[in-house]
């Protein structure tokens, strides 16, 4: 492993030039990865798998947009595409990646297809650190693994195809097999890892769920409908709020956070806006610190799991789901997106 220097503190981390994909292959060589699941992390994980030469068949319910979306992307019912327990039972290796809802629901038939020696794989710690809401307790013959990308199933894909990788995060939660880490590793090269860096279960889905629901999503959407609802309450036109939120920082800023880090891009601002920045930063870092206490707190303690389970198990979910994202692609804010998007050089036309 390397050894990297993350702010003062030394890391490991596995690289795809020490652990390269030739050496990933000749690990699995002799393993059939079954992917359980073909909606977010899927069908990246599967189609960048195949394209590197590793034997990988598909496990998702018949009939249904899933299925039709793998038939489309190449995988032949009856070949590489099988229905989830058919599967299952085909293969060394399960990628058990449905959504944390499906992982619950299909447990009990999915440990049945487990073979002494095969191994288990997650890109999520939830099922397996919040048993107790879950019930997967994976049985003691197989080995337990995590490779999990640190991004949507989309960009898994979309960086494989640029060359430029993903990072992700990889755990050994139980080892029966004394390859349990070798497989881990293996796997992540293979679908299409840039590097790999060491974790634990419980700290990937503790991470994970503070994240999304912080600054990667929840935090960040909240942050820009409370500015662009200030510019709009104090006279400033659709437009003009829109661009000072959002476009300026996706199309701008945030590629040279990026690049060079926030240090480099205060630095390469006006010295108006630098100043501000800077000023203004620490202000709102104490003022999110109590509800990321709360956050952290709920994901720890199972409230979030508790949460996510009971809404996404509900027979009208997507109902409900789909009124809520209406509900904000209606709002003035992201219509006015909308057309500001239009008005970019590259999307005039279409």
């Amino acid at each position: 492993m390397a050894k990297i220097d993350f702010g003062g503190v030394v890391e490991e981390v596995v690289t795809s030039e020490e652990f390269t994909l030739e050496k990933a292959r000749e690990v699995l060589k002799d393993e059939v990865i079954a992917v359980l699941g073909y909606g977010v992390q899927g069908p990246g994980q599967a189609l960048n798998m195949r394209d590197n030469g590793v034997q990988v068949i598909v496990g998702q319910r018949e009939g249904g947009a899933s299925w039709d979306k793998a038939v489309a992307d190449g995988f032949v019912p009856g070949e590489t595409l099988f229905p989830l327990e058919e599967a299952a039972r085909k293969a060394t290796v399960i990628q058990y990646l449905l959504s944390d809802a499906g992982q619950v629901a299909m447990w009990p038939r999915i440990r049945e297809c487990l073979s002494e020696g095969d191994a288990l794989y997650f890109s999520h710690g939830f099922g397996v650190v919040y048993k107790d809401q879950t019930g997967i307790v994976p049985p003691e013959n197989v080995d337990v693994i995590l490779a999990a990308p640190k991004g949507s199933g989309t960009t898994v894909r979309t960086n494989f195809l640029d060359g430029s990788g993903i990072n992700s995060s990889f755990a050994v939660f139980q080892d029966y097999t004394g390859r349990a880490k070798e497989r881990t590793l293996a796997l992540g090269i293979a679908i299409g890892s840039g590097y790999l860096f060491g974790t634990t279960f419980e700290n990937e889905v503790y991470s994970d769920l503070t994240g999304e629901r912080g600054v990667l999503m929840g935090c960040l959407a909240g942050v820009m409908e409370a500015q662009y609802n200030l510019l709009r309450k104090h006279g400033h036109t659709p437009s003009e709020a829109f661009n000072e939120t959002v476009e300026e920082l996706t199309q701008s800023l945030i590629r040279l956070v990026a690049q060079n880090g926030m240090d480099w891009m205060f630095a390469n601002c006006s010295t108006t806006a630098q100043r501000g920045a800077l000023d203004w930063a620490p202000k709102f870092r104490d003022a999110v610190v109590p509800v990321f206490d709360d956050l952290y707190e709920s994901v720890r303690n199972g409230g979030e799991t508790r949460r996510t389970l009971e809404c996404n198990s509900a027979p009208d979910y997507r109902e409900k789901l789909n009124a809520e994202l209406k509900e904000i692609g209606d709002s003035e804010m992201w219509k006015a997106g909308a057309a500001v998007r239009a008005l970019r050089p590259e999307n005039r036309g279409k």
